[in-house]
C-alpha cells in the first residue's frame, strides 16, 4: 500500500480506540521497552502525546525515564522550516498546546541534536523492514537525519507492521526497533 492510503487506514484505526484501550496499550509498550538494552545512555528524546490524534500515551515512558534519572529531551515544532527544536525537560519547563494541539515546551535549555542518544519516534504505521509513516510533514525525517549515526531510533505503535510500504524516499530513515503492545520488532543489524 502507498503512504497516503496507509495514513488514511491507520488514522481511522486509531480513531476507533477508546481511552482505556489507548492507556492499556501504552502501558504494555512502556513495559516492553524495559527489556531493551537502551538504558545506559544519557539523552532520551520523546514526543509529548497529541491526545486529539489518539497517540500513544507517553506519560508511562516519561515516568520510566524520570525514575532512571535520564535527561529527557522534548521537541518544539517549527512549521515554517519543518524542523524540531529540542529542549531539556526540567521541573520548571512550561508546557502548552500550540495551534495544532501539540504539547510543547514554551522555552528552556536547548539540546543539540548531536547529544541525543535515543529517540522515541511517533508514527502511524511501519513495515517489516523498519520503515515508518508519520503525518507526512517531514519533521522527524529532518530531525533524525541531523542526529548522530549511532542514535537509536525506536518507533512506538499500537498496531503490528505492514508487510511493505510503497513509495518510500531514498532519504527516509528506518527505525532500529518498533515496540507494539504484543511484540518488540528489531531492525538493527548489529
Amino acid at each position: 500500500m502507498n503512504k497516503a492510503d496507509l495514513r488514511k487506514k491507520y488514522k481511522i484505526l486509531r480513531s476507533e480506540l477508546d481511552e482505556e484501550t489507548i492507556d492499556a496499550f501504552s502501558l504494555e509498550i512502556s513495559n516492553r521497552l524495559l527489556s531493551l538494552d537502551i538504558w545506559d545512555h544519557e539523552f532520551y528524546h520523546i514526543f509529548l502525546s497529541i491526545e486529539s490524534l489518539k497517540e500513544i500515551n507517553t506519560d508511562f515512558i516519561l515516568s520510566i525515564l524520570s525514575g532512571k534519572d535520564k535527561n529527557i529531551v522534548i521537541p518544539k515544532s517549527d512549521f515554517k522550516t519543518r524542523t524540531l527544536q529540542n529542549f531539556l525537560l526540567t521541573d520548571s519547563t512550561k508546557i502548552q498546546l500550540n495551534k495544532y494541539n501539540i504539547p510543547e515546551p514554551v522555552n528552556g535549555i536547548e539540546i543539540n541534536n548531536s547529544k541525543i542518544d535515543i529517540v522515541f519516534v511517533p508514527l502511524l504505521t511501519f513495515d517489516q523492514k523498519g520503515n515508518r509513516i508519520g503525518y507526512g510533514k517531514g519533521f522527524y525525517d529532518n530531525f533524525l537525519a541531523s542526529c548522530k549515526p549511532e542514535t537509536i531510533k525506536i518507533g512506538l505503535s499500537f498496531f503490528e507492521p505492514e508487510t511493505r510500504i510503497d513509495g518510500l524516499f531514498e532519504d527516509d530513515i528506518p527505525l532500529d526497533y518498533c515496540v507494539t503492545p504484543n511484540k518488540t520488532h528489531t531492525f538493527k543489524l548489529s
